[in-house]
């Protein structure tokens, strides 16, 4: 479970889509960035722009502006860091979509590669069930807001009856209470 947690620090939102970074995904494959894009560009008609796709320098800006500022992935921001240290990155990092990751897996032959790549997958798969979980209690918070203007209107119409009533009552009392004019009889 660790090492899931771990893989879902290292996904990112950028497109609109769920993306890792060559430099994470070299890191868990335990080889040098260099060498996994080497063996992409070797068989790049395997990565269609929807599987893998490079950064722009705004976008990895701003990444490195989001990483830089959470606390949750310090091996990520010691990777960008040091490379700033030596000068900046020679190039802007590739994003692989889940099913570029997937397609890595034909591409490296490695133990670790197949082993990482299944536990990226199921990193992957672990946050659809939980976006899925959010959209069920995004639902469920819409009915109970649904519910709640119901009862609303229902206790307007409750408050009004109480008021008449109270209305009723204080007019009754006033009556009752009057200043009665005319003869009075004495016993």
């Amino acid at each position: 479970m660790e090492i899931i947690r771990s893989i879902q620090n290292r996904i990112y939102e950028i497109r609109g889509e769920r993306v890792m970074l060559d430099r994470d995904l070299a890191a868990l494959y335990e080889t040098e960035t260099k060498v996994l894009n080497l063996a992409v560009k070797r068989n790049l008609q395997r990565f269609p722009p929807d599987f893998m796709f490079q950064l722009t320098k705004e976008e990895f800006d701003a990444l490195r502006f989001q990483i830089e500022t959470s606390k949750t992935d310090n091996s990520l921001r010691f990777q960008i860091e040091t490379s700033k240290s030596r000068g900046g990155t020679r190039y802007l990092p590739y994003a692989f979509t889940e099913q570029g990751i997937a397609m890595l897996s034909g591409v490296l032959h490695s133990e670790k590669a197949i082993n990482m790549n299944i536990a990226i997958m199921r990193a992957f798969v672990e946050i659809r069930r939980i976006i899925l979980g959010q959209n069920d209690l995004r639902e469920q918070l819409r009915e109970i807001k649904e519910k709640m203007g119901e009862h609303d209107v229902q206790l307007n119409h409750i408050y009004d009856a109480m008021e008449n009533l109270l209305d009723e009552k204080a007019a009754q009392r006033k009556w009752d209470d009057r200043e009665r004019i005319g003869f009075k009889r004495t016993s």
